[in-house]
């Protein structure tokens, strides 16, 4: 039946969470495997929608993308998957011009099924969906090798129990699931073999890994480092509650371990921390930066993610949390306004608060974040470290400037700088080189290639 998609044109749109984006990688190589050619534009055959519903904007950019498909290519089959599509009502999927909707934990299917509508030249409409709050189901997707990124995606886990008060996405990703060890390691050894450097560890909820699978994640991670070959290895974001002793102790033994955790904080406030039900106080967050810092030394990139304008939170609350995030010394911040979801409990909660105030508890904490960033940026000023490129322009596409390259530091800092004008690069997206880093501007590092 995959015959069927030898010489079709294939666009993969992705949206969301580093999860998505492995899912959208494997669904590429299912694709090139049969033959099929992936496009970089909705002038396609096929369209495959990667979806998101983390934020009602997530939903409408959902939306926006399944109209972009149907101006540029109107007889395109239109395929809508993940955690939008779990949800949808085929009623409303039907009305904006979807011809499958594939649920969570069944995109491994995705393939034949758009195969089977290739081969009898059908529009039908058709779901292939399930309970996920109630499966224990791994969707079986494979990533022989990173197609879209220099770096590969390995997701390791799905789903989530936790229900933070003002998140839908438990109901869109299902019960917490966890990849069979040896399924990771052979993808993982099929990644390096392509020659990708680095991995990337993703989980819906990647600390919940050992306690509904075979091994823990410390264990895991002790296998991935053995594999042959692999010269980074990163985790994607990791909740508070999902380390402990045993796994830093693990992340300071292992040398591809790259410096970086996200640790994702929502609030510095006690009080909308409990209004959100995330299962931690201030207290016990501090203390998990401190022992990070403690097993994997004070230059060890912290980011987070911080949920503004949470219903309940005053000026007090906001107020503790822009101190808390000075205390915590963090590096990035990803700022997130509050946006209601219909079907949280979060969504009707009193204390709302107004946009105008919103918007600007956002800003203020964007200007946190930004300072942030370039406190813990300075600290590489002055040192050499190695980048892995990401982007390679040659003197010819840089106007006779000289050529530039942009990639990643270990600590996950983004480090830009060039080559002399009328110089050929000797590099390419992918390769690692030494930089001396010479300053920082805005969100990166500026740097000079060490011969």
């Amino acid at each position: 039946m995959l015959h069927h998609l030898a010489g079709k044109r294939i666009w993969i749109c992705t949206l969301g969470c580093r999860s998505n984006q492995y899912e959208g990688e494997a669904l590429a190589n299912a694709f090139t495997e049969a033959e099929a050619i992936l496009s970089d534009t909705p002038d396609c055959d096929a369209a495959v929608l990667v979806s998101c519903t983390v934020t009602s904007v997530a939903d409408k950019k959902c939306r926006q993308m399944i109209g972009r498909v149907r101006r540029t290519s109107p007889g395109a089959i239109i395929v809508a998957c993940g955690c939008w599509a779990q949800n949808l009502p085929e009623e409303e999927a039907q009305s904006l011009g979807i011809h499958l909707l594939v649920g969570n934990r069944k995109k491994q299917h995705v393939p034949f099924l758009l195969a089977q509508l290739f081969g009898d030249n059908s529009r039908r409409f058709s779901v292939c969906r399930e309970d996920v709050l109630h499966s224990t189901e791994w969707d079986s997707l494979f990533l022989a090798k990173p197609l879209l990124h220099t770096r590969a995606f390995v997701k390791v886990q799905d789903g989530c129990n936790h229900f933070c008060t003002y998140c839908a996405i438990p109901y869109a990703r299902g019960f917490p699931v966890s990849r069979s060890p040896d399924d990771v390691l052979k993808e993982i050894r099929s990644i390096v073999s392509s020659d990708c450097r680095e991995v990337v560890l993703t989980g819906v909820h990647l600390g919940l890994y050992g306690e509904y699978g075979e091994i823990s994640l410390a264990e895991l991670v002790r296998k991935v480092s053995l594999v042959e070959g692999l010269r980074r290895l990163r985790f994607g974001s990791i909740e508070p509650l999902g380390i402990d002793d045993g796994l830093l102790e693990t992340l300071a033994e292992t040398h591809a371990f790259q410096p970086h955790l996200h640790i994702p904080l929502q609030s510095g406030s006690d009080r909308v921390l409990s209004l959100m039900n995330r299962g931690y106080s201030t207290a016990e967050y501090r203390d998990i930066v401190q022992r990070v810092r403690a097993f994997l030394g004070d230059d060890v990139h912290v980011s987070t993610d911080l949920l503004v304008g949470f219903p309940g939170e005053d000026e007090r609350a906001f107020a503790e949390t822009l101190a808390f995030l000075e205390e915590c010394r963090f590096g990035k911040v990803h700022v997130f306004p509050f946006s209601p979801r219909e079907g949280t409990k979060a969504f009707s909660l009193p204390g709302r608060v107004p946009p105008q105030e919103l918007s600007s508890r956002s800003k203020r904490a964007l200007e946190t974040g930004e300072k942030l960033l370039l406190e813990y940026s300075a600290r590489w000023i002055g040192r050499t470290v190695p980048v892995l490129l990401e982007s390679v322009s040659s003197p010819e596409s840089s106007d006779g400037a000289g050529w530039v390259f942009s990639g990643l530091s270990p600590s996950f800092l983004r480090v830009t700088g060039g080559g002399e004008s009328g110089a050929d690069p000797e590099f390419s997206a992918g390769d690692e080189i030494l930089v001396r880093i010479t300053g920082s501007r805005d969100d990166s590092l500026k740097g000079r290639l060490i011969q």
